[in-house]
């Protein structure tokens, strides 16, 4: 059984920056397809960013050119960089995973495994 562990969040200023971590029981980090998720309160969980074991990216447009999605295989840690945060990045964050090469979407359903999540809260 996989379990993923996340940390980093925080509360931060519009502008400011946060990194989050999730670490795995498993070493799937560089194997699996890894991904970060959202929800806002009452708001559906949407998909962040995905991170294939090719290195290959893919991010929701809200995001592009501020957050970036990366591992550190040794640690068998997922990161996720937010730079230049938004009031409307408030949410709790979740790390997920799956076993698939296939990794372009942000569709949550094809996700098997989930963290608990990590609070983020960005006030204007």
């Amino acid at each position: 059984q996989v379990q993923l562990v996340e940390s980093g969040g925080g509360s931060v200023q519009a502008g400011g920056s946060l990194r989050l971590s999730c670490v795995a029981s498993k070493y799937i980090v560089g194997a699996y397809c890894m991904a970060w998720f959202r929800q806002a309160p009452g708001k559906e969980r949407e998909g962040v960013a995905t991170l294939a074991f090719d290195g290959s990216t893919t991010y929701t447009d809200s995001v592009k050119g501020r957050f970036t999605i990366s591992q550190d295989n040794a640690k068998n840690t997922l990161l996720l960089q937010m730079d230049n945060l938004k009031p409307e990045d408030t949410g709790m964050y979740y790390c997920a995973a799956r076993q698939s090469s296939l990794c372009a979407s942000l569709n949550r359903a094809r996700f098997s495994y989930w963290g608990q999540g990590t609070q983020v809260t960005v006030s204007s």
